[in-house]
């Protein structure tokens, strides 16, 4: 492995997206799932370099460019944030997608479409372009799925919340207006940030939040708290909370997939309908319902769609060097007096 990581820097809807596209280290397992288990154990150090401070910050996030898994795939991805090796995540896919056809990274097998090998599974995109700019990406999540409907549970602050559980690449509990929380709107950022890692530690406590058909994925480490949308063109807007610390600035793919399908489940959007969701920042992502579908177990799930716009804003190189202070990285968290005792 090399100690120079070259990376493409950009932001998909106002949410940063850091794609390291050199230097990445070989990874061993026949899936891109099995892949992510074996990084997780023998390269943490290396999210952790490239996504907390002082070379990132407490809300990047990035992908790993790999060659492809599948014979019909266009290439792989691993995603990385400061809350972990996830097995999905949305805005990143439409940033990488975009990063890898802006700068001559791939040749699709197939014009206008490009399919990527991820932890989670596989996704299809179609994507348009003008010139050398790709203006949008449109990509089919994995299956996603409301997993649990009406859960009552009582939050540390806020008291008695009834909330949905889906999935949509990593799992959501989804938080509509009610008496004990009137939307997010309400809320600055980092108050929900605050009580977005209560919601996560409660569920954890109290329930084995595991997906159906691939006991790997499992847990709870994200948060969505909704609330009225800002523009009259918009359906909603949500405040994604992922781990500790960070905040989606984007409406959040994976998030806006477990949203159109918990309202697809609840019988709030139509097949043939489309979700304009916004972000905590008020930009937008367009969610659908692309196709019905069950897991292997049985359980009604969707493959929804999700269109958004990625930026390229620059290009970084980073290295490791065990004589700097800091190599794994950190965050301010760290250092909190309850960790520190």
């Amino acid at each position: 492995m090399s100690n120079i990581f070259k990376c493409i820097e950009g932001h998909t809807e106002g949410m940063p997206v850091r794609m390291v596209v050199s230097g990445a280290p070989e990874l061993v397992g026949h899936t891109m799932n099995e892949r992510r288990l074996y990084f997780i154990e023998h390269f943490d150090w290396l999210r952790r370099l490239l996504m907390l401070e002082p070379r990132g910050h407490s809300h990047m996030s990035g992908t790993l460019f790999y060659p492809p898994v599948s014979e019909d795939a266009d290439f792989s991805l691993l995603f990385v944030e400061t809350s972990g090796c996830l097995p999905m995540c949305g805005h990143a896919t439409v940033g990488s997608i975009t990063f890898a056809l802006e700068a001559g990274l791939i040749t699709p097998k197939k014009a206008g479409q490009v399919t990527v090998d991820v932890p989670a599974g596989k996704v299809t995109a179609t994507y348009q372009q003008e010139g050398s700019k790709v203006t949008s990406v449109r990509f089919t999540n994995v299956p996603s799925f409301l997993l649990y409907k009406d859960v009552a549970l009582t939050h540390p602050s806020l008291g008695k919340l009834v909330v949905d559980i889906a999935y949509g690449g990593n799992f959501y509990p989804i938080v509509e207006v009610q008496e004990n929380f009137p939307g997010c709107e309400f809320f600055d950022a980092e108050q929900l940030l605050v009580w977005g890692r209560e919601m996560q530690q409660t569920i954890n406590a109290t329930m084995n939040i595991v997906h159906p058909d691939n006991p790997d994925i499992r847990g709870i480490k994200h948060c969505m708290w909704t609330g009225k949308a800002l523009a009259e063109t918009s359906d909603g807007r949500s405040v994604v909370i992922a781990g500790d610390s960070l905040i989606d600035r984007s409406p959040c793919g994976t998030g806006s997939s477990a949203r159109v399908a918990q309202r697809f489940a609840r019988g709030l959007l139509a097949k043939d309908g489309s979700f304009t969701h916004e972000s905590l920042i008020g930009s937008r992502f367009i969610g659908r319902v692309e196709k019905e579908t069950k897991l292997e177990c049985g359980l009604p799930a969707i493959l929804p769609s999700i269109d958004g716009r990625a930026w390229i804003t620059g290009r970084a190189e980073f290295y490791y060097d065990p004589s700097q202070p800091y190599i794994d990285g950190f965050n301010l968290s760290d250092f909190s007096p309850k960790k520190s005792v």
